[in-house]
């Protein structure tokens, strides 16, 4: 039961997606929703290449960390380093309010270089009925 849920739900949520993309705005928006802050670097670069790729029609992009790898955010000197890069870039990075409640992380542990979204995944639902391309890593 539990399998066919979150298969219907990344059916749903690339669906959602794709009907996204055929209304999207002038600019190109992207959102990526991670479980693992290690692939921050890759997104980074991903980012960079987007934004070359896309010249004057890239938009906005956003990261949404959620899941157990909150675990890994207070004190993590990588993720500080990476987070200053995001910020150099215009890349805005969400923290999952539920997984933090989750694991017992502490919101203000959290670097103020990260935003607090109550429901990561219902923001990133939020933001593909905007028009953002989403991918979920």
């Amino acid at each position: 039961m539990k399998k066919l849920f979150l298969i219907t739900s990344l059916f749903l949520m690339v669906l959602g997606t794709v009907e996204a993309q055929e209304f999207s705005s002038e600019k190109h928006n992207y959102v990526v929703l991670s479980k693992n802050i290690k692939q921050l670097n890759p997104v980074l670069l991903t980012a960079t290449a987007l934004a070359d790729e896309d010249g004057a029609n890239f938009g906005e992009f956003f990261v949404i960390i959620c899941g157990k790898t909150v675990q890994n955010i207070p004190n993590n000197e990588d993720l500080k380093h990476l987070l200053q890069k995001t910020k150099a870039q215009n890349i805005r990075v969400f923290v999952c309010g539920i997984s933090l409640k989750k694991f017992n992380i502490d919101p203000n542990k959290i670097p103020n270089t990260m935003e607090l979204t109550e429901n990561g995944i219902l923001y990133g639902f939020q933001l593909a009925k905007q028009g953002f391309i989403t991918l979920t890593i």
